[in-house]
C-alpha cells in the first residue's frame, strides 16, 4: 500500500515542491526494494519525518525480522554547501528526529516492539528547463544513481545511507 503524499500547497515555493518530489523518488525506490511506506511527512511538535517505512508483509516472518525505518530525505542542486544535505543532519536535527520517532511509535503501540533505525537519502536535483509545478510525479522503475526526469528537472537518488546516525541503537 502506498501512502498518498500530503496536500502541502507548494505552488508558491518551487523548492518545497522539489523537496516533495525527492521524497516521492525515495518512496518509489523503497517500494521497489520491498518496503511499505506507512507515513509520509509525519508531523508532531518535535518536527517532521519525511518517510516512515517497514518491510513489506511478504518478507516478514516475525517482529524481530521486521524493521521500522525513519527516513530523512535531503534534495539538493549540484551547487550546494552542505555535501548534498549530509551536513544538514546535525546532532540537533538527529535529536528532533528521534523525539519525533518516539512520538510516532507511542501513538502506534503495534509497532513499538519492532527494531528501528534512521536512514538518510540524498537526492540530487538539476534544473533542465522551465515547467509549471502542478502535479506530483509517478516515477518509473530506476536504480540508485540513475537519473529520472520530471517537469524540467533531473532527480537522482545519489546515496541511501542505512543507520545514518552514529548511535541509533539507544533509540
Amino acid at each position: 500500500m502506498s501512502v498518498p503524499f500530503s496536500s502541502r500547497d507548494s505552488s508558491v515555493n518551487p523548492s518545497q515542491n522539489i523537496g516533495t518530489w525527492g521524497e516521492q523518488l525515495v518512496q518509489t525506490w523503497l517500494n521497489q526494494q520491498g518496503w511499505e511506506i506507512i507515513a509520509h511527512q509525519y508531523r508532531c511538535r518535535w518536527g517532521e519525518i519525511d518517510l516512515i517505512a517497514r518491510e513489506a508483509g511478504g518478507q516478514v516472518k516475525s517482529k524481530s525480522d521486521s524493521t521500522v525505518v525513519f527516513v530523512e530525505v535531503k534534495t539538493r542542486s549540484k551547487r550546494n554547501w552542505d555535501e548534498d544535505g549530509l551536513l544538514a543532519i546535525t546532532p540537533s536535527k538527529q535529536a528532533k528526529l528521534i523525539k519525533s520517532a518516539q512520538t510516532f511509535l507511542s501513538d502506534r503501540p503495534e509497532l513499538a516492539d519492532f527494531p528501528c533505525r534512521f536512514d538518510v537519502a540524498l537526492v540530487r536535483c538539476d534544473r533542465l528547463k522551465e515547467y509549471n509545478f502542478s502535479s506530483l510525479p509517478s516515477f518509473p522503475l530506476f536504480t540508485l544513481g540513475q537519473p529520472v526526469e520530471f517537469q524540467g528537472y533531473r532527480l537522482t537518488l545519489q546515496n541511501y545511507i542505512q543507520s545514518a546516525f552514529e548511535d541509533d541503537s539507544s533509540f
